[in-house]
């Protein structure tokens, strides 16, 4: 078995990450990553010591690159193509009628309806595209119940579907740099929560900013920090404007030292409308960190019970405001710590990037 992952290789976010934690220990004569960008990703694998190599192109949607990636499986005698993402599952299909006897495997790391919001009729296009070429791979992996779920619906048999849980590693409890509040221009009196989070409408930071314009005035030590970049960026900002919400919110941009603004804060929060199993709550978890989250993906496999922390209905800043409260409250009791002590002996058990490599594998084998 030889395994060539293809990605188009500008993530930066939990797509990124699933995909270097998966490759970064396996044997890189076997596990190759192929991108067609040479950008963080390309830098990051490379660190990690993963075999990775670039399909250059030329534009996004250069479809040259399909003879470059054929010649690249015959040379290396590659036996399965893994693809991630839109690109490259559209790329995968032309590589699979070049090449019938490599086994096609993808996996769905976000819902496909979902992956071109507000991107207008050339979003539509890409989207019907992509359900199209999503359809025709051999085997799949699912990150969370209800994407199997959705897949199923979509008409694919179940028999080639299977539910993977993203997995980090839990040995790294000390962050790789050190922060102080202070470097935030913030002190020990703040409630700090922690939204990791590329700045795109699928992300519902709208929702966060209603919530918070709404407990300011009561909790006026809460402070947001937006860490990560997107387009909506500038939107954003003219709304924290208008909200009022200047002193409250922190634009930080994209990061590498998640984990250790992770640690200074009270509480992380995800806003998001969609998503699988969202490594950024793992990596809270492992902070030891309680979360606020909107029931999406497989998150209530992370938090089945409020003991472990809070799982609100999507777009309601109304069930947001009511947790924050309760979160606030409770930090003021000096409860929400258990909140994730509790969190951190589940997720370190049942979450760790050995089991999600042993389920891929596991997988692998299955199919050959």
């Amino acid at each position: 078995m030889k395994v060539l992952h293809l990605n188009a290789g500008n993530e930066t976010g939990g797509g990124m990450f699933h995909i270097l934690d998966l490759l970064e220990t396996l044997d890189p004569s076997t596990f190759i990553l192929g991108v067609f960008e040479s950008g963080l990703m390309f830098e990051e694998a490379a660190k990690r010591g993963i075999k990775v190599q670039l399909f250059k192109t030329k534009k996004r949607w250069d479809f040259s690159v399909i003879q470059q990636i054929v010649q690249y499986i015959n040379k290396e005698q590659v036996t399965m193509l893994h693809t991630h993402g839109a690109r490259a599952n559209c790329f995968g299909y032309l590589v699979k009628q070049k090449h019938q006897h490599c086994s096609w495997v993808t996996t769905v790391h976000s819902n496909p309806y979902d992956d071109f919001l507000n991107k207008g009729l050339k979003g539509k296009l890409f989207t019907h595209l992509h359900l199209w070429a999503l359809k025709r791979p051999d085997y799949y992996f699912a990150i969370s119940s209800r994407f199997k779920d959705m897949l199923i619906s979509e008409g694919i048999q179940e028999s080639k579907v299977t539910t993977i849980f993203n997995g980090i590693d839990f040995s790294k409890d000390e962050p790789s740099t050190v922060l102080s509040r202070r470097d935030l221009n913030l002190n020990e009196h703040d409630f700090v929560i922690a939204m990791v989070a590329r700045l795109t409408p699928v992300k519902g930071h709208i929702t966060a900013l209603r919530a918070l314009k709404e407990i300011i005035s009561d909790y006026p030590n809460a402070k947001l920090l937006l860490i990560g970049d997107g387009f909506l960026e500038w939107e954003l900002k003219k709304q924290v404007e208008e909200l009022q919400l200047t002193n409250h919110v922190f634009f930080l941009g994209y990061r590498k030292d998640v984990d250790a603004l992770l640690k200074i804060a009270d509480l992380t929060l995800l806003t998001s409308y969609s998503e699988s199993f969202p490594l950024v709550l793992l990596e809270a978890a492992r902070a030891k960190n309680p979360i606020i989250t909107t029931d999406v993906g497989g998150v209530r496999d992370l938090i089945p019970s409020k003991e472990h922390g809070w799982v609100i209905p999507v777009k309601d800043h109304f069930a947001l405001t009511v947790a924050l409260i309760e979160a606030m409250d409770q930090h003021v009791k000096g409860n929400l710590k258990e909140k994730g002590e509790r969190l951190y002996t589940l997720a370190s058990t049942k979450f760790t990037v050995e089991n999600f490599r042993q389920n891929v594998i596991n997988a692998y084998k299955n199919w050959v």
